[in-house]
């Protein structure tokens, strides 16, 4: 059904900023995989501001929870017309099936699809795949994945400046 109505098309994937300035991650405040997104996003960009939008993962209300949570961060979080956060994690590590099925949920894949920021889904293990992850704007095997999806390696960044000045300066001599 919802694929018959373009939810999973990629014609509408909204692409996932190179230098987000914000991240909202939508994920359990007291779960691992928030700490492992915490981490990369520390290691890899320290510049970057983080804002992690509270829910239920797991359970009979984590369906509605995480759907309100994606609709809340994108209307109570705006600023002069632009959204305070530039891409979406949503996030949860592994379990069974029955753990993640609140990710299989048609009012999620909705509000995903109406959001206005890219989102990037991180359920489970590489093998799980949910209805959030074929809806949001790119899936990330891991949420530790999906950290480094969202934000450049700032080490990186440094070394390939470097160069580009080294070259500069040898181009200028």
């Amino acid at each position: 059904k919802l694929e018959a109505e373009g939810l999973f098309d990629s014609s509408r994937k909204k692409p996932i900023p190179k230098h987000p300035e914000c991240i909202g991650v939508v994920t359990s405040p007291t779960g691992a995989a928030l700490q492992d997104v915490l981490n990369v996003l520390k290691r890899r960009s320290p510049q970057t501001r983080v804002i992690v939008f509270p829910t239920a993962v797991q359970g009979d209300e984590a369906k509605s929870q995480i759907a309100k949570v994606i609709g809340y961060a994108d209307s109570q979080y705006r600023t002069k017309g632009k959204h305070a956060v530039d891409v979406l994690l949503v996030v949860r590590g592994g379990g069974s099936m029955e753990d993640l099925w609140s990710f299989n949920s048609e009012d999620l894949a909705r509000a995903i699809y109406a959001c206005p920021v890219p989102v990037i889904s991180a359920v489970g293990h590489e093998t799980d795949f949910t209805i959030c992850d074929f809806v949001s704007d790119l899936r990330a095997p891991t949420p530790s994945a999906a950290a480094e999806l969202a934000v450049p390696d700032i080490l990186s960044l440094q070394m390939n400046t470097a160069s580009l000045t080294d070259r500069l300066y040898s181009a200028a001599n």
